[in-house]
């Protein structure tokens, strides 16, 4: 059984504002909002040292802010050069208005 732990209420997201939080185990994660869904990434770029939650998100794909490459916020794959490793993702549950993040 997977361990969640909340993060945020869902009201400290905005659509098209990713937020960067820590989780227990010190990794950081870009929480990102469209519509009514959340979804979860790791924070760093994997081409670089970049915080994606810094960079430009236009519906579902997120800018990294170092190099232009980019990444599917819901699956996580690189869609633009020069990212070429998918970035990690995380499930997401709602409980309330509690954003819970799997660990």
């Amino acid at each position: 059984m997977r361990e969640y732990v909340r993060v945020c209420c869902t009201d400290e997201i905005s659509e098209g504002e990713p937020r960067c939080f820590e989780l227990p185990d010190g990794n950081r994660i870009a929480v990102f909002r469209l519509g009514d869904d959340f979804y979860a990434t790791s924070d760093k770029c994997t081409h670089g040292n970049a915080s994606l939650s810094d960079g430009w998100q236009e519906k579902d794909v997120i800018e990294c802010p170092f190099h232009g490459g980019s990444f599917n916020i819901k699956t996580g794959k690189a869609v633009n050069f020069p990212c070429i490793e998918p970035v990690r993702t995380y499930d997401v549950k709602l409980k309330g208005d509690a954003l819970l993040i799997a660990v």
